[in-house]
């Protein structure tokens, strides 16, 4: 309360507590020359510049607080809103923009906007932090179930000759990759009920559909397709997309090892999984970096996408690696 008027001013009835029992007294509470004067079961004075006032509340009792614990209750909120005003007292910013519907609008669409904001730019940089912080150990139980879930309501034993799976492995095997280090992972064939497929699990599981194996015109491209994947697997893509979808339920699941209700959500992710383009750009250009590296044209990876073009725009490969003319232009231009 402030005190920058010297009148008197009409006692209000009003209930006061000592702050170190329940017990109540009853009291009234005047203001005289800046000073506010209780009576009744208790006579005490306080200047008004030492008291603290509740925030305005449209239904709660407001507290008058002095300085060494005890607090009054007032319940005339109109005769006390008019001393306050008489006192000099004014709310703070943050009571009024409460108390007015343009106040409470900004404050709608500065938070809408704030929180847009940080999912669009912050949040990815926190993924991406919280991703490379996790431990393999960790992501492989994240990962865990997950296939065998997918094997269950999307996927059949593959038809492909174990001979022909393993001769893809070894091709793959022994090529070289970019970087220090290549992410542990392992090639497993499926036959899909949704077409050709291909991705890669937290767990390190590259999943290839036999349709997938079908479509494309040779083994150099089926390389360009794991390579693509082993970039996603490399850069920790899904993990840092599971952690923006579930935002901070995700991260603090995954930070303090219960991840239960967060490889609940794989299984959907994956099905409905829309990499960002940023996203498809980094597993290509690994994809570009691995195949240079081991002295394969890259037309093979452009013929990935070629292929991918001729199919309807639902087949969820399309879906969630986009084919356009712009990314197969992009993977030619690299090859001069």
């Amino acid at each position: 309360m402030n005190a920058n008027t010297q009148e008197d001013h009409a006692a209000l009835a009003a209930r006061y507590f000592d702050g170190q029992s329940s017990r109540l007294y009853h009291v009234t509470l005047s203001v005289r020359d800046g000073v506010a004067m209780l009576a009744g079961d208790i006579e005490r004075s306080c200047p008004l510049g030492e008291l603290h006032v509740s925030e305005r509340s449209s239904h709660a009792v407001r507290k008058v607080s002095f300085p060494d614990g005890a607090y009054l209750e007032i319940a005339d909120q109109a005769a006390f809103n008019t001393l306050l005003h008489d006192t000099g007292h004014r709310d703070g910013w943050v009571v009024r923009l409460q108390q007015s519907w343009r106040g409470a609008l900004l404050a709608t669409v500065a938070t809408v906007l704030a929180l847009w904001l940080s999912y669009q730019y912050l949040l990815p940089v926190v993924a991406k932090g919280l991703a490379y912080a996790i431990p393999q150990s960790v992501e492989r139980q994240l990962g865990q179930g997950v296939l065998d879930f997918l094997d269950g309501h999307v996927f059949e034993a593959s038809k492909l000759a174990g001979t022909r799976q393993q001769a893809l492995r070894n091709q793959f095997a022994r090529l070289s990759t970019p970087g220090d280090s290549t992410p542990e992972h392992r090639i497993v064939f499926r036959k899909s009920k949704i077409g050709p497929n291909a991705f890669a699990l937290p767990s390190g599981d590259i999943v290839l559909t036999d349709e997938m194996i079908e479509l494309l015109p040779d083994d150099l491209a089926i390389m360009g397709v794991l390579a693509h994947e082993l970039g996603h697997l490399q850069q920790r893509h899904l993990t840092r997309r599971i952690i923006q979808t579930s935002a901070v339920g995700a991260g603090a699941a995954l930070l303090f090892g219960d991840v239960s209700t967060v490889v609940a959500t794989v299984p959907p992710l994956l099905l409905d999984l829309k990499y960002s383009r940023d996203v498809e750009r980094d597993a290509d250009d690994y994809a570009i970096a691995m195949l240079r590296q081991n002295g394969i044209a890259l037309e093979h990876l452009a013929q990935v996408f070629v292929a991918l073009g001729k199919l309807d725009q639902g087949t969820p490969y399309l879906s969630s690696h986009p084919a356009s003319t712009e990314r197969i232009a992009r993977i030619r231009a690299a090859q001069r």
